[in-house]
């Protein structure tokens, strides 16, 4: 059953780049991405969301998709969006995120392919992201 929402999807930029010029791991927790992934956490069960795709607490998080089911306060939670990319860019790091409103399952994924292509907002998302990102990222999208 679909309901209406909001899904957002970010993804750092640049982040393999950033990640060998600061000597990183990519298979575990580093600052930016365990960082993110403990915001995006809170942020999931502070607007009683779903987290669609991402959350990597074994990682670290990288992209993430999630669905928010009829948000009452798009104010108040883009404000909050726009508190984590400012904490992400302190940290050294940029991230793109989308926001856009449609229906959503508010089901997880069973794989990537389903969290980026298996509904039409979905897919819709993430078209807007890896354009937004081609113009260089780091910024919020919002199309409500």
């Amino acid at each position: 059953m679909f309901v209406e929402g909001i899904i957002i999807v970010a993804d750092l930029d640049r982040f393999d780049e950033f990640v060998e010029e600061h000597g990183l791991s990519r298979y575990r927790p580093n600052y930016i991405t365990g960082t993110l992934t403990h915001l995006f956490y809170n942020f999931t069960n502070k607007w009683r969301g779903v987290v669609i795709y991402g959350l990597d607490f074994g990682r670290g998080t990288e992209e993430i998709i999630i669905e928010i089911p009829m948000p009452d306060e798009l104010d108040n939670i883009l404000r909050e969006l726009k508190q984590i990319k400012k904490t992400i860019n302190e940290l050294g790091a940029s991230i793109t995120i989308v926001v856009v409103r449609d229906y959503v399952p508010c089901r997880p994924a069973r794989n990537r392919r389903e969290a980026y292509y298996g509904t039409p907002g979905r897919r819709r998302a993430i078209s807007l992201l890896k354009s937004v990102k081609r113009k260089g990222g780091n910024t919020i999208y919002v199309e409500v």
